[in-house]
């Protein structure tokens, strides 16, 4: 039997699945694959109505604009990119982990579902929704201003959404709040393989709860972990547009300007698309570089990669 024929059969015998699997192939497709087409405007000065065969080639010169005369910008945008996902890694990227940890611990199992269903709801709440109830909490006459005054923290309201230095702990500090139960799944499932009798040797030796949980179950979930570490370092360039754009205003640029947005005012409110194209690639290609780094550096230190 040929290749072929194997094929044929292996269609034949697993059609639902394949049917199950084909709009998840389209969507990919159409909207992933198909629009890279397009991504040769970066390197031409694009006019609509000329389309992109018809605009004029003009080489690197989007992006000689980008890191020369908008250096200002560039390096701010950079900046604040970087940093957001920085604290994102050092505070977020640990909080699902220790989360799931300690809900392991927990052995009262109506308690531990009504934590995890707790815990999960807040990732439903839509960006728009939250980003409102953000606004109202921190503004000056909000519920965080009200607590700090009643406890004697504040002799003045804090407009915190007005100043650049409180933008990134409000970002990071909501996303941590939103994704905290939703990102423990995985580590939960990974938990949930390890080996009983693990656990049961290392409490014959005398370990207890810190230690069957330091010398078990984090060993069990690390390859897990790096995993997903690498795939959060490979988004490190990458901070959520709609979340960024309804939080930051004029005044908090400084801090809450990032690539995306930056992107969006450039290449759609002053419809220069080949710049926002231009700057859009150069943003993938870094967070690529990343992603090949990491998962070098994880096969050499650790033996567990992606590839």
């Amino acid at each position: 039997m040929n290749k072929w024929q194997e094929l044929k059969k292996d269609l034949i015998r697993n059609r639902n699945l394949y049917l199950m699997l084909l709009p998840i192939v389209a969507y990919y497709l159409i909207f992933h694959y198909i629009p890279i087409y397009g991504l040769q405007i970066a390197f031409k000065d694009f006019n609509p109505a000329k389309g992109i065969w018809g605009s004029p080639w003009v080489g690197l010169e989007k992006f000689r604009e980008f890191f020369v005369y908008d250096s200002f910008y560039v390096w701010r945008i950079i900046r604040n990119t970087i940093l957001i996902n920085v604290y994102d890694i050092i505070f977020g990227f640990p909080a699902p982990i220790i989360f799931a940890l300690l809900l392991n611990e927990v052995k009262n199992s109506i308690y531990k579902r009504t934590l995890q269903t707790i815990s999960y709801m807040p990732h439903f709440i839509s960006t728009v929704v939250l980003v409102g109830i953000i606004l109202d909490f921190f503004s000056r006459d909000g519920l965080i201003n009200q607590i700090l005054k009643s406890l004697g923290l504040l002799s003045e309201p804090i407009s915190f959404m007005t100043e650049p230095g409180w933008f990134r702990p409000i970002y990071v500090g909501s996303g941590i709040w939103q994704q905290l139960g939703w990102n423990s799944i995985i580590y939960l499932a990974a938990i949930s393989n390890i080996d009983p009798q693990l656990y049961e040797a290392a409490l014959i030796d005398g370990a207890g709860r810190f230690r069957q949980a330091l010398y078990v179950t984090l060993p069990g979930i690390l390859p897990t972990i790096i995993i997903m570490f690498i795939l959060r370092v490979g988004s490190i360039m990458n901070v959520g547009f709609e979340k960024v754009f309804l939080m930051y205003n004029p005044l908090t640029y400084e801090t809450a300007d990032v690539i995306s947005t930056y992107v969006y005012r450039k290449g759609l409110l002053e419809m220069d698309y080949s710049y926002g194209a231009a700057v859009g690639l150069f943003n993938s290609l870094i967070n690529f570089a990343l992603v090949v780094l990491t998962n070098q550096l994880s096969k050499k230190f650790t033996e567990t990669s992606l590839w």
